[in-house]
């Protein structure tokens, strides 16, 4: 008969190695798109505080700790983050390729599962965060905090 143990699995945040490894990601990220000529203006006001909320974001959206909502006011507030800024697609597939480069640089997780989720994230939020860019976007103050998973499918999208 086989254990009757159920194994657990773990959030994306535990699997790529939670805080430390956010962290070191989003610090090397920060480092190439100051040097990335699509992308360095769009950021040229970012603080050196900018990696270190990106990452509790995204910790916060793999099944991590809820430190962003906590100390930053959630998900309208990454929404107020990019009202205005007009950014487009060729910026977003931009910021998109330049992450996974990075993860790829610094060796985390590379299993299909771990990427497919982790391509699936980063594809809708930053499509999000393209349309939240654009005028007449506004925020949605009760808006949740986006949960990813392993496969996650979240239908048609409705804005």
């Amino acid at each position: 008969m086989p254990p009757t143990t159920e194994t657990r699995v773990p959030t994306l945040y535990e699997w790529l190695g939670g805080a430390p490894a956010l962290l070191r990601l989003t610090a090397r990220f920060y480092e190439h798109v100051k040097a990335d000529p699509l992308l360095a203006p769009v950021f040229a006001h970012m603080g050196e505080d900018h990696p270190a909320h990106v990452a509790a974001f995204l910790g916060e959206v793999l099944g991590g700790p809820d430190a962003y909502s906590r100390h930053h006011g959630g998900h309208p507030h990454m929404i107020r983050q990019h009202l205005n800024r007009h950014l487009e697609q060729a910026q977003r597939r931009q910021w998109v390729g330049l992450l996974l480069q990075t993860a790829d640089e610094l060796g985390m997780p590379d299993d299909p599962e771990f990427r497919s989720a982790l391509v699936g994230y980063l594809e809708w939020g930053s499509r999000l965060a393209v349309i939240n860019s654009q005028a007449g976007a506004e925020v949605q103050e009760d808006a949740p905090m986006p949960a990813w998973g392993w496969g996650e499918v979240k239908g048609p999208y409705r804005g």
